[in-house]
């Protein structure tokens, strides 16, 4: 065997194996999901006797009473969601503006400050929140979760997007100034545009907490409807004890918008993350 044959057999040897290892991540990521999606079209005794089968019969009923049973908690997560991660990702693309596009005094202490915001832990904050909101009349309100939600991520995204911003070149900045643009106008019609990427990594991270988030949702809020989905499956799987088939479709029901956002969006969240954390 020669050299460039040896050289050819062990570069289609290695692409070979990186094929396989892709293969069987996809398939530990994929597999629980379908098993979860194909368990609501089962009965209960099907679950138990054949967990790995197709469904005997392929039928909806499962899914119909799930979605009654959820379709509230999704539209406060649906509310909740939007509504947080607007101002999340409004507040912190500015605050990175601010960050690296503006002068400002002590601007390294500033940065400090900000980001020294991702050390704060939820859990030790809970105490003088559940106070604050009660004191503010915002307990078990929507605008409780908003506001929690903004506030924890706006630190974490203000990363992220200030990191993306600090390699734009600045050329365009001082021609915009030249042509008599404003830093309002710099920031919406420039800066913006090119944050693009790293804009919808932002959105979809936000999407995947707040959608997900159980800690918060659980101790800020009583009134089911102003429960989000995380607590409202909990309450469901209490309710219907043993009943495993409605459980697996409201489960599904609630994976499949952010698995369809996800699939959207993976290119700019891919190409984001990458261009962003790396600079």
């Amino acid at each position: 065997m020669t050299a460039a044959s040896s050289r050819s057999f062990w570069a289609g040897m290695s692409q070979a194996f990186l094929w396989a290892l892709l293969l069987s991540v996809g398939v530990v990521v994929v597999y629980p999901l379908l098993w979860m999606a194909l368990g609501g079209f089962k009965s209960n005794s099907q679950i138990f006797e054949q967990p790995f089968a197709l469904p005997l019969q392929w039928s909806f009923a499962n899914y119909l009473s799930a979605w009654q049973g959820v379709q509230g908690y999704m539209v406060s997560s649906l509310l909740i969601t939007v509504v947080s991660t607007v101002t999340t990702v409004f507040i912190s693309a500015w605050a990175a503006f601010g960050l690296t596009r503006t002068p400002m005094p002590a601007k390294p202490l500033v940065t400090a400050i900000v980001l020294g915001g991702m050390m704060l832990s939820p859990t030790v904050a809970l105490v003088p929140l559940v106070r604050m909101l009660q004191s503010l009349g915002l307990y078990d309100t929507h605008w409780a979760l908003i506001i929690l939600y903004t506030a924890f991520r706006v630190p974490f995204t203000t990363f992220l997007i200030r990191a993306y911003m600090l390699d734009l070149p600045r050329d365009l900045d001082e021609a915009a100034m030249m042509d008599g643009a404003n830093p309002g106008q710099i920031f919406r019609r420039i800066i913006l545009p090119l944050c693009r990427p790293i804009i919808m990594s932002c959105i979809v991270l936000h999407i995947l907490f707040a959608w997900n988030e159980y800690l918060f949702a659980m101790i800020f809020t009583n009134n089911p409807s102003v429960q989000t989905l995380p607590v409202g499956l909990t309450s469901m799987m209490s309710k219907q004890g043993t009943d495993f088939a409605q459980v697996f479709a409201a489960m599904t029901i609630s994976a499949l918008p952010i698995v369809i956002i996800f699939f959207l969006t993976q290119r700019y969240f891919i190409r984001g993350l990458t261009e962003g954390i790396g600079k």
